[in-house]
């Protein structure tokens, strides 16, 4: 069986499907912050989803965090290393990329287990 969690015209913010979470990729809501603070709003946008199928944090498998500009790593993992469970933590990839607005800093996508 597959779930769908905020599903609209063009794509779900959450799949469920055997046993596995896979997040859309995450932006924040008020792209006027900084990248920490980019990456705090991401992250509990992260926290909603996980918990409305059913997972946390504590979960995820996987993450893929996509950088506007690859300098703000460290600014990132302020937020990043204050969020992740020392005793949980995921596979990550971390990239630069060009983001769909230049207004966007940081774009985060997860796979979560039940």
């Amino acid at each position: 069986m597959i779930q769908r969690f905020g599903s609209g015209k063009r794509m779900s913010e959450a799949v469920v499907h055997n046993g596995t979470v896979y997040l859309a990729g995450q932006v924040a809501g008020d792209l006027t912050q900084n990248v920490e603070g980019q990456t705090q709003q991401v992250l509990a946008s992260i926290d909603r989803l996980l918990a409305e199928t059913g997972s946390d944090r504590t979960k995820v498998l996987r993450a893929e965090i996509f950088l506007a500009d690859i300098k703000d790593f460290d600014e990132m993992n302020l937020a990043w290393d204050g969020w992740v469970p020392t005793d949980a933590t995921p596979a990550r990839a971390t990239v630069q990329a060009s983001l769909y607005r230049p207004e966007v800093l940081v774009e985060i996508v997860v796979t979560a287990a039940l």
